[in-house]
């Protein structure tokens, strides 16, 4: 596989081996860009992680891990072995200062690795690009087809677009099977089909399903009762571990704002548990939360999830354990945290799930778009359920507003 400038398409699809080869290509591209648009989603997830530390090691260079968001750096800590970071760290930003890493201090790295490089905004871009030494390599790593930044800006697709990076496009599936119903319907969803749920020739869906309810209250009903019972009897999956609730919106009956309050009152249901109402929410201990900022006096990162272990009224404190660890909030500090039980697609951007549910009605129309159902149901890497209607996925597959983002920021490259 080589790198091909401009973002056109490889002649010949590439095999396993290939990611092992993209690394030559790297050196003469100062920036280049490891994507998988247009055949679909990130396929070679696992396997080039291990790759995207090599051209460094073997001469003994220094290179540099980090994505947008937290969660997403300690993936690609676990995929590597190396350290990653939050891009702000990379760039040692402090609060009330700013950036420490500029173009006065740049980073010392021979290579700057990016995951996750859809979700970086026009300003973070700005203030990483300023922090690269010219001597030094940057690779982005990321799925155009996902949804876009949450600040301004589409740089990820604005660089391929430009034709000034070396684009070196992935497709081979590491994280699903080959024959995975995730997959394929990725690539169906990215072609505006709308998604299979069998896996032809009349054989039973395998790992993608969708289960018809027309009104929205009846969505959400039957939503808890695959997320607390069918799903955890027929695939032996954990409802608070293994599953994972994504929503559109956070308005209305299938939303996340009601579905969380049913699912905690199923799944974690008041009795002899201490609670604590706080912030508008009772936090009760068992709850499934996230964190919803940057917290690095605490290691913690927006998006990271936990479970509540302990609240204490006497200290006024309550404890949550993410990944293992003991995280202590003052009752103050408890506005950073909401409940997880179900999440909105945005916020699960950089996350993997071992099953993903997600609502799909036609009261959440705003918010259908094609990169939405996208993104989440490549959050799964075992299952898919979709509770709703098929008409409201013929809204999301049909609704590809990506056009509608004009920075300039590919034309200004050209220049």
């Amino acid at each position: 596989m080589t790198a091909t400038p401009g973002g056109s398409s490889p002649p010949a699809r590439t095999t396993a081996r290939s990611h092992a080869l993209a690394t030559p290509a790297l050196p003469p591209h100062r920036c280049p860009s490891l994507t998988s648009r247009p055949q679909g989603p990130l396929t070679a997830k696992a396997p080039p992680s291990n790759h995207r530390t090599t051209p460094a090691t073997p001469a003994g260079h220094a290179y540099d891990l980090a994505a947008p968001p937290g969660r997403a750096a300690r993936r690609l800590t676990e995929a590597t072995g190396g350290e990653a970071k939050t891009i702000h760290r990379l760039l040692e930003f402090k609060p009330g200062e700013g950036f420490g890493r500029n173009e006065n201090n740049p980073i010392d790295a021979d290579l700057i690795v990016i995951d996750e490089a859809s979700m970086l905004d026009l300003i973070l871009a700005y203030n990483l690009l300023k922090a690269i030494d010219s001597a030094s390599h940057l690779l982005l790593v990321g799925d155009v087809d996902q949804l876009p930044s949450v600040g301004a800006g589409d740089v990820l697709r604005d660089l391929i677009a430009s034709g000034v990076a070396a684009v070196i496009r992935l497709e081979d599936i590491f994280r699903q099977a080959a024959g995975s119903l995730i997959i394929r319907n990725a690539h169906r969803i990215n072609q505006g089909l709308m998604p299979e749920t069998g896996s032809g020739a009349g054989e039973p869906a395998s790992d993608f399903y969708l289960f018809i309810k027309e009104d929205p209250a009846e969505v959400a009903d039957l939503l808890v009762d695959v997320v607390a019972r069918r799903t955890p009897v027929k695939f032996g999956l954990d409802p608070f571990d293994d599953i994972q609730v994504l929503a559109p919106m956070y308005s209305g009956q299938a939303g996340v704002t009601r579905l969380n309050q049913l699912l905690q009152e199923t799944l974690n249901p008041p009795g002899r548990k201490p609670e604590r109402r706080l912030g508008g929410r009772t936090f009760r201990v068992g709850d499934k939360v996230m964190q919803t900022v940057n917290n690095y006096d605490k290691s913690v990162y927006n998006g990271d999830i936990g479970r509540v272990t302990d609240i204490d009224v006497i200290k006024q404190t309550l404890t949550v354990s993410i990944d293992g660890a003991p995280v202590v909030y003052d009752f103050l500090e408890a506005d950073e945290l909401i409940h997880a039980y179900a999440v909105s697609v945005h916020k699960s951007q950089g996350s993997e799930y071992p099953c993903v549910v997600m609502p799909v009605v036609v009261q959440h129309y705003m918010m259908l778009q094609r990169n939405l159902l996208y993104t989440a149901i490549t959050r799964a890497r075992k299952l898919v359920i979709l509770v709703g209607t098929r008409r409201a996925i013929q809204i999301a597959v049909r609704t590809n507003p990506v056009a509608q983002r004009h920075t300039a920021l590919d034309w200004r490259l050209k220049q």
